[in-house]
């Protein structure tokens, strides 16, 4: 009976924390009164709410603070310089005038690719990429309302989460729980980009013929944003150099440089290199790509370095104090007896512990409306089960990874919402498409990798 009511009261604080989402209130705010709502069922009045709030929680929230803090300050550094130099924007004005006004669509969802895979962030690409998008889809005449999905596409889905050697944080995360590098899986990682991003061109190639048939234009808008072809930004050339610096550090460090360090030394702190040597792979490719980017462009950044690195640096912290807050959920639901019901039930879905790893996932994701948050809490509490599954690490990071952006999109979503305001566009004139690109293909995506692993496919 005790563990009937246990279960009841974590359904009742996912269900509470879901509310909360979608209401709009701060995750800050409702991860810790959900957690308590479910130490209440589970141990009743007598239970250690502050012990629970004040150890437990913060425990979870701390260490993953600690051990991701730098990826989201690395991150947010690196996005502003690329944003204030127009590094992005040339990136963005080359894709668009090589592919042309014919392919509008495939050249924002390619723009945004290039953009986020470098390690820009998905809020940074949203912006550089609205004018540009704009101006084509009304020169070509395509729907406004299709533009959310193009971004969605290029910005939420394979770049994010399946790309080997992406430094976004969900391709990071994962190293830390399976001992792996960004560059997992790499075989597997790549068939579910050709997934997604096949799913994905086909699914907006279509409602844009659609459009075309029912006589629908780009409509009539009033767009106060209009891309502005004078702006001096730097050759393509300088643009991309810092993103080839971010793969190429990352990708000499984590196969040719850690394999050969002896990390004996880090015995005395509790841990091995091979947990920490694909973080510090990225970081350090992202800390030379942001010395190259201030160097080659200090005249322009001189007067304003200060300004924008502290600008860079607040935007690191919104993101990252709202993922830690759903990782202190998940670790004083790890924390409870309930615990065990819940990591068997997780276990039995499926035989299969990748399809139970992509269903676990997704619903933690689903309920946080967040990809890292999500993924941190389902690590944080099943990372040790699946890895004694004797799965090999690499695939469990692939498959993690690609699932984290499934059901992450949901109406409620932060990025979802960003996009759609900044596109002026509602969740009944565009949800649709982000839905197909960002929620259903994902998890497509996902159990296809499921289905090749099983077969024997681990590379």
């Amino acid at each position: 009976m005790s563990t009937t009511i246990g279960i009841i009261g974590l359904f009742l604080a996912i269900a509470l924390l879901i509310v909360f989402a979608f209401k709009g209130h701060s995750v800050i705010i409702a991860a810790p009164i959900a957690a308590m709502v479910a130490v209440l069922f589970s141990c009743g009045i007598t239970g250690h709410y502050m012990a629970s709030y004040t150890i437990t929680y913060m425990s979870g929230f701390a260490n993953y603070a600690k051990n991701y803090f730098p990826i989201y300050l690395f991150g947010a550094i690196f996005a502003k310089l690329m944003d204030v130099t127009g590094s992005a924007k040339s990136i963005a004005r080359f894709c668009t005038k090589k592919l042309g006004t014919k392919r509008a669509l495939l050249s924002v969802v390619l723009t945004c690719a290039i953009l986020t895979y470098g390690g820009v962030s998905l809020f940074v690409v949203a912006f550089v990429i609205l004018p540009v998008a704009i101006a084509l889809y009304r020169e070509a005449n395509i729907p406004k309302r299709l533009i959310p999905g193009a971004i969605a596409l290029g910005a939420f889905t394979f770049t994010m989460t399946a790309l080997p050697g992406s430094p976004q944080v969900q391709n990071t995360i994962p190293m830390t729980y399976f001992g792996t590098d960004s560059w997992a899986a790499p075989v597997l990682g790549c068939i579910a980009a050709v997934v997604m991003f096949g799913l994905g061109m086909l699914w907006l190639s279509y409602r844009e013929k659609k459009a075309r048939a029912a006589g629908e234009g780009y409509g009539d808008y009033h767009d106060e944003t209009a891309a502005d072809e004078d702006e001096k930004v730097p050759g393509i050339v300088m643009a991309f150099i810092p993103i080839l610096i971010i793969l190429g550090v990352n990708l000499i460090l984590s196969k040719l440089v850690y394999p050969h360090v002896d990390g004996s030394y880090l015995e005395s702190l509790n841990t091995t290199l091979a947990s920490w040597s694909g973080t510090w792979s990225v970081l350090l490719g992202m800390l030379v790509s942001i010395l190259f980017i201030i160097v080659f462009n200090f005249n322009k950044l001189k007067t304003q370095i200060k300004g924008n690195l502290k600008e860079a640096a607040n935007n690191c912290l919104s993101p990252l104090v709202n993922s830690c807050a759903v990782v202190g959920f998940g670790s004083v639901t790890k924390s409870l007896t309930i615990f065990a019901v819940i990591q068997a039930f997780a276990m039995s879905i499926s035989a299969n512990a990748l399809l139970s790893e992509v269903i676990s996932i997704n619903i933690m994701c689903g309920m946080t409306a967040s990809a890292s948050g999500g993924l941190g809490a389902a690590l944080e509490a099943l990372a040790d089960t699946y890895l004694k599954s004797g799965i090999s690490p690499a695939v469990l990071h692939r498959v993690a990874s690609v699932a984290c952006g499934g059901l992450d999109s949901l109406p409620y979503n932060g990025a979802t919402i960003t996009v759609l305001a900044l596109c002026g566009m509602s969740h009944k004139d565009s949800y649709l498409d982000m839905f197909m690109v960002s929620v259903v293909f994902p998890i497509v995506a996902a159990l296809v990798l499921v289905a090749l692993a099983s077969i024997g496919v681990a590379c």
